[in-house]
């Protein structure tokens, strides 16, 4: 009470405080389980006994990604999670900046795809080939490549030829490998009827006519295949982006107004 008058004191939302501390809790708990699925594969590969190791692989090793989303997500669970349930307007602050950050540069991306679209083709098929001459050097790698394969039933960045690339499967006279002038099993038609991966369907077969490699594997390339995928899955592709960038901007509002609560009921308690 001040001169006669009462003042309704500020308080903290418990809302939208348990709101954000139980979302960002499995935020949390799925980011230490990507963290741990990338430490398990990395020990796995005698990584964590040999860190000099990880300048050997001459392509993208999938784990790294497991390890950065996991970190990110693991900070940012972190964050949110004591800042809502201390009511800890530093973290909070940190949670919505960082949060804030990581949307701007999903933005920017998304607008340097469309605008550079024909420099990140480019980029694409360099990068398919650079792990083209990697695919043997690891098996996460490999594992990654034959899915794409298999899944956009595509050969290579633009054709099958790209795997002149790789030492084991070029067509070198000086080739000594049994793979020579082939490509992996998962450039293979699939037939229905059989249960069992034939991993050596793809042996001698560009050595054979176009005609007849066309009966036994994937002629298009992998880039435009996927750019076929996403022509026909823009629609859910764009929902997707959409949804991610809704949560982060709403969770951007809810830290920030409970930023506001606390700082009020800071104030307010400096006046009584």
């Amino acid at each position: 009470m001040m001169s006669g008058k009462h003042f309704k004191a500020h308080e903290v939302s418990c809302c939208i405080k348990y709101f954000i501390f139980g979302f960002n809790i499995i935020f949390w708990f799925l980011g230490l389980a990507f963290l741990g699925i990338g430490l398990w594969a990395w020990n796995e590969k005698g990584v964590l006994s040999n860190i000099s190791s990880i300048t050997d692989l001459g392509g993208f090793d999938p784990v790294w990604l497991f390890l950065v989303v996991g970190g990110v997500m693991f900070v940012l669970g972190f964050a949110g999670c004591i800042g809502a349930l201390r009511e800890n307007s530093f973290l909070l602050k940190f949670f919505s900046v960082f949060l804030g950050i990581i949307f701007f540069l999903e933005l920017t991306a998304g607008v340097l795809a469309f605008v550079f679209k024909d420099w990140i083709k480019d980029q694409l098929n360099f990068f398919i080939n650079n792990n083209i001459r990697a695919y043997r050097d690891d098996i996460d790698l490999q594992n990654l490549i034959d899915f794409t394969q298999e899944y956009w039933e595509c050969c290579g960045a633009f054709g099958a030829d790209d795997w002149n690339l790789n030492i084991y499967f070029n067509c070198t006279d000086t080739n000594p490998s049994r793979e020579k002038c082939g490509v992996p099993f998962s450039c293979c038609t699939k037939d229905p009827a059989e249960d069992v991966i034939n991993t050596q369907c793809g042996y001698d077969i560009r050595a054979k006519p176009d005609s007849e490699q066309r009966t036994f594997i994937y002629i298009k390339g992998c880039v435009p295949q996927f750019e076929k995928w996403l022509q026909e899955n823009l629609t859910v592709v764009a929902g997707i982006f959409i949804g991610i960038a809704l949560l982060q901007i709403f969770g951007i509002c809810l830290a920030q107004n409970l930023v506001s609560d606390i700082e009020a009921v800071r104030e307010s308690c400096l006046f009584t």
